[in-house]
């Protein structure tokens, strides 16, 4: 997914309360056991600390101290409602924004290709007769990979974090992980682009443009800028594929924990812009005004006619497709894994990556040149054909070659005629052929240098051989041509391939049926994409999952495991914990986060009652970030009784260092100031959310997964602090009872 710069256990990290992930307690109070040398590979193999590797989570539950309830009570409804009319209006701007990218995309893709394309087209076409296809052999993969390494260095040398499709990134980001710079202004396909434009918009400025507006500053935290996100994710699912509903879910499905009706609305708003946008201005472009007959990046064209309708027996051969699209799925999966580990191990390097993308660019194109120049399926072109650019090679005057139809194409163009060339086009050695070969090419692709996912590769291949499969049928079945319309086929193996690389379930279905504009293929789309889930899961997890474990990520899946409950929060929570004293010294506080061995970022707040031996009980929680700024403006108690101060500190001074809060290194402390106190009831959180020591792991995890925590403080019967819960510490245990047990025996 990008670049790899460290190869370190994620067990051996610290946790955001600062404890070691070895150190935890098992069930029976001992210890884990170390990792053998064999355990140790396999387990790096698994999980590894990357370029990328997130430094702490993301809150997404207010922090209600009394700062913010002095700023929430003071205002009025009007200025609520004013908020309220703010947060469309940014809704409308992402979508507007996002739709103009696609746009963008859109015409500089078709301008590029039709120009890449033409020219090899010509150049094939005047040596074919004359000899000396190996010049436009050579000019195709000089073409491929000039163009790709333009990507691939902008991506290896200057942001690692656009590699790939980007919807990883953005599942963790929605899952409450902070990953750095996922939303900084970059390239990227565009769920990624959607979500960027979301966080740099509803923020009101640009950090990496080092501009201010000054705006929306009281969106300035995790919980509101995460809305946004979702909104901007789902505004470029809704650009790329014009479905605007499929975007809703897919920001649903992919992240998202605790919704609200007025939330979902905005997204969805976001969502209508974004397409209405790119419709607009595509129909300027296309000397069309008003005709809004693009809603999409992608367009599949419209299923119409006989061929829309399917029978009640077909359905058992759409469940068999969505079966075997798991297995290629799984293979798929499975393949790029072992890749992946590989390109870890040894294409690390910037200019190693630049150079394999290159070499995927030119293998690309000398395999499909090999493929057209040895193939003979030539075709009538006739008086209205589809193909962009038909070359006739060595076929007969008025007819093209089949083969070139698939592979001279941009993918979504190709994916167009599988699904809705006539029958015939295609003869059956050329579809298998072609999937073959770009199942290979296509798993090699993703997880390059380079800014591009695998929803496009994935429709392609199973369009090739779900037509294939159409054809078969109609060959072998009575009747079968009349039932068995290729073309049908065809988007059905193009939803059962990508389900079963990306085990998407409900936004897919909904994506290809808006994609495709005819809803009368939504139960056969969906029984296929819950067959290829199934089917695929049994083997090996989604391409998303598997690389988003490569990156070390503790991800929280929607429920806790189901072997879980024998766990307590006891058993999973870090201890001890470092604690604050209501009333803290200055030097204590900058001790503690300077301290390098740990990397705490919440902090129990604790007061002990005067004239009691009682052990001190919990306050608050405070969080790292705000001990930061507190420190930058010297709110210290001597000050404020000396009047030195020039005013209270305000919630917009946080904001105002929000995201990316100064290091605890840049804060100058003296050594008198050192000596002073700092008073941190004003700023914690008071009511933090606490567990009894003996509480079930699932119930610690609804509590964390519903409610977007980062901090969940574990408290015995007197309200005395005995450990902490953090993401790290319920991912650590997501492979339940069974996991464990399995893991403890390899240890052994």
């Amino acid at each position: 997914m990008a670049n790899i710069t460290k190869k370190v256990s994620w067990s051996s990290r610290a946790d955001e309360s600062g404890a070691a992930g070895e150190g935890t307690p098992l069930l029976n109070g001992s210890e884990q056991p170390r990792h053998s040398r064999q355990v140790q590979l396999a387990w790096w193999l698994t999980v590894r600390l990357t370029a990328v590797t997130p430094e702490e989570s993301l809150d997404y539950d207010n922090i209600e101290n009394q700062l913010f309830l002095e700023e929430e009570r003071k205002m009025s409804y009007m200025g609520f409602r004013c908020l309220e009319i703010s947060r469309w209006v940014v809704c409308g701007l992402i979508g507007f924004l996002t739709g103009l990218i696609a746009c963008f995309i859109d015409i500089v893709v078709e301008q590029l290709a039709g120009i890449k394309y033409q020219v090899v087209k010509e150049n094939i076409e005047k040596f074919t007769e004359v000899g000396g296809l190996s010049i436009s052999l050579l000019l195709w993969a000089v073409l491929n990979s000039a163009i790709v390494m333009l990507g691939a260095i902008i991506v290896a040398f200057f942001e690692p974090i656009a590699a790939g499709s980007g919807i990883p990134q953005i599942k963790c980001y929605l899952n409450g992980i902070k990953i750095p710079r996922v939303v900084r202004l970059k390239e990227g396909p565009m769920i990624h682009s959607g979500a960027v434009v979301a966080a740099g918009v509803s923020q009101g400025r640009s950090t990496s443009l080092k501009r201010d507006f000054k705006i929306f500053e009281y969106f300035r935290r995790d919980t509101e800028k995460r809305d946004f996100v979702s909104a901007g994710a789902a505004a470029g699912v809704s650009a790329a594929f014009g479905a605007p509903v499929g975007g809703v879910l897919f920001s649903l499905e992919e992240g998202a924990s605790f919704w609200n009706q007025m939330l979902t609305w905005r997204i969805f708003f976001a969502s209508m812009i974004s397409t209405f946008t790119l419709n607009f201005f595509l129909s300027i472009y296309h000397n069309k005004p008003g005709e809004l007959s693009n809603p999409g990046l992608i367009n599949f064209g419209r299923f119409q006619g006989d061929s829309v309708a399917y029978n009640l027996y077909e359905i058992p051969l759409f469940i068999a497709m969505g079966a075997i699209g798991g297995l290629l799925g799984a293979l798929f999966n499975v393949l790029n894994y072992w890749l992946t580990i590989f390109r870890i191990r040894y294409v690390h390097r910037p200019c190693l990556q630049v150079m394999e993308a290159m070499l995927v660019a030119a293998v690309t194109a000398t395999v499909s040149f090999t493929m057209i120049y040895f193939s003979n399926d030539c075709q009538p072109l006739g008086p209205e054909h589809t193909e962009e650019y038909p070359l006739q090679l060595f076929c007969a005057d008025g007819e093209y070659n089949s083969m070139a139809t698939a592979f001279f194409n941009t993918p979504e163009r190709s994916v167009r005629s599988l699904f809705h060339n006539q029958p015939g086009t295609y003869n059956p050695l050329t579809l298998g052929l072609f999937t073959l070969t770009y199942f290979f090419l296509a798993c090699w692709t993703y997880g390059l240098a380079v800014s591009a996912g695998v929803f496009i590769p994935s429709l392609l291949i199973g369009a090739a051989w779900g037509r294939l499969c159409g054809i078969l049928l109609a060959t072998i079945t009575p009747d079968g041509s009349i039932w068995a319309d290729p073309g049908k086929y065809a988007l059905i193996g193009a939803a059962a391939q990508l389900g079963g690389i990306v085990r998407m379930t409900l936004s897919l279905t909904v994506i290809m049926v808006e994609a495709t504009g005819n809803v009368t293929y939504g139960l056969p789309i969906m029984l296929v994409l819950m067959t290829a889930k199934i089917v695929g899961d049994y083997f090996v997890e989604g391409l998303y999952d598997i690389h988003i474990k490569l990156q070390s990520v503790p991800f929280l899946h929607w429920e806790a495991p189901a072997t879980s409950h024998w766990l307590t929060a006891r058993e999973v929570m870090s201890s001890p914990v470092t604690c604050l004293n209501r009333i803290e010294k200055v030097g204590t506080i900058v001790d503690t986060l300077s301290n390098t061995s740990t990397n705490h970022n919440g902090f129990p707040v604790v007061v002990k009652v005067s004239g009691s031996d009682e052990p001190p009980k919990l306050c608050g929680l405070i969080l790292r970030s705000q001990l930061i700024v507190l420190l930058k403006h010297k709110v210290f108690v001597e000050l404020a009784r000396s009047r030195l101060t020039q005013r209270k500190l305000q919630l917009k001074d946080f904001r105002d260092a929000y995201p990316r809060f100064p290091p605890i290194q840049s804060i100058h402390v003296s050594q008198d100031e050192r000596e002073c106190m700092m008073d941190l009831t004003e700023f914690m959180n008071a009511t933090p959310y606490t567990v009894p020591q003996e509480t079930s792991l699932p119930r610690v995890f609804k509590l964390f997964r519903a409610l977007g925590l980062r901090h969940l403080v574990v408290v015995d019967d007197e309200n005395r602090v005995v450990g902490l819960v953090t993401r790290k510490d319920l991912a650590r245990y997501h492979l339940g009872k069974h996991g464990l047990e399995e893991l403890q025996l390899a240890q052994t």
